[in-house]
């Protein structure tokens, strides 16, 4: 535990999937084709937690949702990225606009093209319902599944690292 707490309070960058980490993953569909996602309400308030205490925020989804960038928005997250599966130039981009080395960045996600991203940050996350070779990559394996909880997990044991050190 000590090691993953060393890892987690040099993070400067929380880096989330959403479908599968901010959601259940299941995609719901409207008759006129509308996309709906369901939030946890916990996950918002950890990432407004993260925001207040100077962590950065961002998204990178492989899907483009509008519900997403409202919800983003209402959390006060300025960085979104939606609609390109490859997400490591995303990244890598990121990481230089801010000025923040990939050991300082976590990154959660649940599917292949989040792999990438977790093998560069200083700390990867898996949700428990991710694919077996992305939890074989992680730093960490969250309790709470995507969609439930998994996202304000991951924001308080970046939160505690930071405190214990304080």
């Amino acid at each position: 535990m000590s090691s993953l707490y060393d890892r987690a309070m040099r993070i400067r960058l929380a880096v989330f999937d959403v479908d599968g980490v901010f959601t259940d993953g299941r995609l719901y569909y409207g008759a006129d084709g509308e996309n709906l996602k369901v939030f946890h309400v916990h996950d918002g308030q950890g990432v407004k937690r993260l925001l207040r205490a100077g962590v950065a925020v961002a998204v990178i989804s492989g899907r483009d949702s509008p519900a997403v960038a409202r919800r983003m928005r209402d959390l006060g997250v300025e960085h979104v990225f939606q609609g390109d599966e490859d997400k490591q130039p995303i990244f890598e981009r990121l990481l230089a606009k801010l000025g923040i080395a990939a050991e300082e960045a976590a990154c959660v996600g649940d599917d292949l093209p989040d792999l990438p991203l977790l093998r560069a940050a200083g700390l990867a996350v898996a949700v428990p319902n991710a694919l077996a070779a992305v939890r074989a990559e992680a730093h960490l394996v969250t309790s709470a599944t995507g969609g439930c909880g998994a996202v304000r997990e991951v924001c308080d044991l970046i939160l505690d690292a930071r405190n214990r050190t304080a």
